[in-house]
């Protein structure tokens, strides 16, 4: 790691884990050896202008569509804005907020030029949760789309942080009267740029920090590699920009390699075809809900540009991906990322696609099947995945996380797997409490402190319960004060209770009151015995 920082602010790189603790980072592949100084925005758009691109399309919308050449205009006069009119220094975290559109865009490339970094959160979040984030990172700069205002002001007025803030009409309109040029920052390869939210089990938020080469390698290994991403592709999906899954796919695979991203801002099933259609999309990503659900509306819209489909958030079922491929005659590719390693780093694609797995470790990646001493396992064994490569899992100011995380130098992901003998690894479960429903990461803590914020709620225990169209739903077990009624308008009550308090698709889906909840003798929750119920009932 560099020690010649371009940050002014070092409140993020002093929270760096100890060196001991990261994860072995290998760079043996060409691609992936980086120059010293690096700022990825010149990788993805400068140098894509300089290199006689700029007239290429490079985002498509509904409300506009940018070309290269006046993509990197709109970001360098939100760059001066950042740093000339709202006082922003290299290191400074930017909480970017707002549905995938070309001004988010705009504004995330334009805080890499500033030296920022960026903290991209989904729109469905809640003001609850961006206090959370806000106080973790001491985020002091936020730029939002103006419908998002009100969680925005409300983290604000709650934390005293952040205090410089402008909504995108009003970032837009100032942006108007700069200049189209801009000097970027001359950063370290390995200075920060993004802090990438996940919750753990226990519902706090943890923040994982990656660097510009992350944001390259990602591009380099899974953009090139498994999916060979031409300058003739044309993206579109439903991961926010704030899921690296969606930052990748949407924003950094299409830059680097001179394509296009179509940006939805509401991803919905009838959006997204209709989006496939009108920008002739090659390129399809989502979760395999979204496939099961697009699936019976496929003869109503035109797919027929699409050549690839992508799928990552859980696990791909063979059925799912055997049902689409008749449909379609496309092999979904499947995928298995991290936040904390910023991206995919197991897949599949083309012929070498076997439905039920996962895939092999990507090119610059290994990967292994441990045993709960950390020790490899044989084909066919059952244990915990583990990878490294050229991206890894580096916490901010949470060492205790990242020793169990990181273990001799590999990323143990919390995913219990197999292997064969013909290299592909096989998704068997999740090996925390962490509930995987539609391809986002639910936290059941989280979800039973927003249940227990209701008077009505004595008690509260909450589990991943299966389902057939979701992978997994939220299943809450709930035991009631005196004077309530156990009745499902009662239960759609507290459903509805705790959209209000946390993102609506954390909301548990099925609600059962119970007396009591099984606990040991410490008083402890025995969840595996809810689990039980959950999977029977």
């Amino acid at each position: 790691m560099s020690d010649e920082t371009a940050y002014e602010d070092t409140f993020a790189r002093d929270r760096l884990p100890p060196r001991e603790l990261w994860p072995e980072l290998q760079f043996e592949l060409p691609e992936l050896q980086y120059p010293k100084r690096m700022n990825c925005a010149t990788e993805l758009l400068d140098q894509a202008v300089a290199d006689g691109h700029g007239e290429r399309t490079a985002i498509l919308a509904d409300s506009n569509t940018l070309t290269y050449r006046e993509l990197l205009s709109e970001a360098n006069r939100i760059a001066r804005v950042l740093t000339e009119d709202l006082g922003l220094v290299p290191g400074n975290r930017v909480l970017l907020r707002s549905p995938n559109n070309p001004t988010l865009a705009a504004a995330w490339l334009a805080v890499m030029k500033a030296g920022g970094i960026a903290v991209t959160t989904m729109p469905l979040l809640r003001a609850t949760e961006l206090v959370r984030f806000a106080r973790k990172a001491e985020i002091s700069h936020a730029l939002f789309d103006d419908r998002l205002a009100e969680d925005v002001v409300a983290a604000a007025a709650e934390t005293g942080l952040l205090s410089t803030r402008l909504g995108f009409s009003e970032l837009s309109a100032r942006a108007m009267s700069k200049s189209d040029e801009f000097q970027n920052v001359d950063t370290s390869c390995d200075d920060i740029c993004l802090l990438a939210f996940t919750s753990g089990t226990t519902g706090q938020p943890k923040a994982t920090m990656h660097f510009h080469r992350d944001v390259l390698a990602m591009a380099d290994v899974v953009g090139r590699h498994l999916l060979q991403t031409q300058a003739e592709d044309r993206y579109v999906g439903s991961p926010p920009l704030g899921f690296t899954f969606g930052l990748g796919a949407l924003l950094v695979f299409p830059l680097r390699f001179r394509a296009a991203a179509i940006l939805v801002e509401t991803p919905n099933p009838e959006s997204l075809l209709v989006a496939i259609g009108k920008f002739r999309a090659t390129a399809l990503f989502t979760a395999p809900t979204m496939y099961r659900t697009l699936m019976p509306m496929l003869g109503e819209h035109d797919i027929s540009s699409l050549n690839r489909c992508i799928s990552a958030g859980e696990a791909l079922p063979a059925p799912t991906s055997d049902a689409w491929h008749d449909k379609t005659g496309i092999r979904i590719i499947d995928g298995i990322g991290a936040t904390e390693m910023i991206h995919i780093f197991i897949g599949a694609s083309g012929d070498d696609i076997r439905p039920g797995a996962t895939g092999k470790p990507l090119p610059g990646y290994q990967a292994r099947v441990f045993d709960d001493e950390y020790q490899p396992l044989p084909p066919g064994s059952i244990g915990l995945l583990a990878v490294k490569g050229p991206t890894g899992c580096r916490y901010m100011d949470d060492e205790e996380r990242q020793r169990t995380y990181v273990v001799n130098g590999w990323n143990v992901t919390g995913d219990t797997y197999k292997h064969d003998e013909h290299g592909y690894f096989w998704f068997q479960a999740r090996a925390d409490d962490m509930i995987v429903s539609a391809g986002y990461n639910i936290s059941g803590p989280e979800v039973e402190e927003a249940l227990l914020g209701h008077d009505a709620v004595a008690e509260c225990a909450v589990v991943a319960s299966p389902d057939e169209e979701r992978g997994n739903i939220v299943k809450a077990f709930v035991v009631l004060r005196d004077g309530h009624d156990r009745t499902s308008a009662f239960a759609k009550t507290l459903q509805d209770f705790v959209k209000q308090t946390i993102a609506p698709y954390k909301y548990p889906r099925a609600i059962e009151f119970v007396d009591e909840l099984p606990k040991t003798h410490t008083g402890k929750v025995q969840r595996f015995r809810l689990r039980e119920s959950a999977t029977v009932k």
